[in-house]
């Protein structure tokens, strides 16, 4: 799935939270969150910015 390109990180963390994802960690300038779907773990990593590019 393509992430729109106009929507800021915190945005897209948002949006995630809503869905059960939690900030696993935050390295550099990228950051990880994580969910349990049916069990099993699941990871993104999207990049801190204000408008992805």
């Amino acid at each position: 799935m393509k992430i729109p390109r106009d929507v800021s990180s915190d945005k897209i963390v948002q949006l995630l939270k809503k869905y059960e994802y939690k900030i696993t960690r935050q390295t550099g300038s990228h950051i990880r969150l994580t969910s349990n779907i049916k069990e099993m773990e699941h990871n993104i990593t999207i990049p801190k910015q204000k408008g992805l590019r």
